[in-house]
C-alpha cells in the first residue's frame, strides 16, 4: 500500500536535496519581494548565508563594479601573437599513464580559437571527468590524435604560449616549443608565494 500512495502523491514522499530545497526558498522569497532587493527580513538572511559566502560573493560581484578575468574581453576570435592553452587528460593503460583527451586555445582576449577532444591510440580506461569533464561520449567522434597535433602546432608557432604546467601539455601533445615564448604559470614567482 505504501508504493501505491507514492505512486499517488510522489511529491510527499521524496526528500528534497538540501541545496534543491534551499533555492526554491531563495526564489520563492524573491518572488514575493520583487519590489526591493534587499530587505532587511532576517529570514532572507539567512536564505543567504546558507548558500554560502562563494555564492554571495558572486551576486555581488555581478553588479557591474569589477568585469571578470575570465569573462572575454571583446568580440575578437582572430589568432593573436599571444596564445593560451589547456589539455584535459584521460587515463590509458590501467588507469597510471596519461594520454590526451582535450586541448582548447584561446587568443589574448580570452576567446576560444580552438577546441577539440582528442581519440587516444590506445583504450581509455579512466576518464577522469570529475577533472576533466571528458565523458566517453565526448570521445565517439574526437579527431584523431596526428590530426589535432598539427593544428594545435600550427596555431602555436611562433607565439607567446602561456597556461599551467605547460610542459605536461606539450608533453601529452609530444610538441616542443622555444623556452623564451612560454608563461608558465606554475613557474612565476609571485603565484608560487
Amino acid at each position: 500500500m505504501g508504493s501505491e500512495e507514492t505512486k499517488k502523491h510522489p511529491k510527499t514522499h521524496l526528500q528534497l536535496n538540501p541545496n534543491w530545497a534551499q533555492l526554491q526558498l531563495k526564489v520563492k522569497s524573491n518572488g514575493l519581494n520583487k519590489s526591493s532587493k534587499h530587505t532587511k527580513n532576517p529570514e532572507s538572511e539567512t536564505h543567504n548565508s546558507i548558500l554560502g559566502k562563494r555564492k554571495e560573493r558572486l551576486e555581488a560581484e555581478s553588479d557591474g563594479s569589477k568585469p571578470s578575468p575570465l569573462t572575454p574581453i571583446n568580440d575578437d576570435f582572430s589568432l593573436t601573437d599571444v596564445v593560451a592553452m589547456d589539455c584535459e587528460m584521460v587515463g590509458i593503460s590501467q588507469g597510471n599513464k596519461s594520454a590526451l583527451g582535450r586541448v582548447s586555445l584561446v587568443n589574448k582576449w580570452g576567446n576560444l580559437i580552438y577546441d577539440e577532444f582528442v581519440r587516444p591510440v590506445e583504450r581509455v580506461v579512466d576518464f577522469r571527468t570529475r577533472i576533466s569533464g571528458i565523458r566517453p561520449r565526448d570521445l565517439r567522434k574526437a579527431k584523431d590524435f596526428p590530426t589535432v597535433q598539427k593544428k594545435v602546432a600550427e596555431l602555436i608557432e611562433g607565439r607567446i604560449l602561456v597556461g599551467h604546467a605547460l610542459h605536461n601539455d606539450l608533453k601529452a601533445l609530444l610538441l616542443t616549443h622555444s623556452k623564451k615564448d612560454l608563461r608558465d604559470t606554475s613557474e612565476y614567482q609571485p603565484f608560487l608565494k
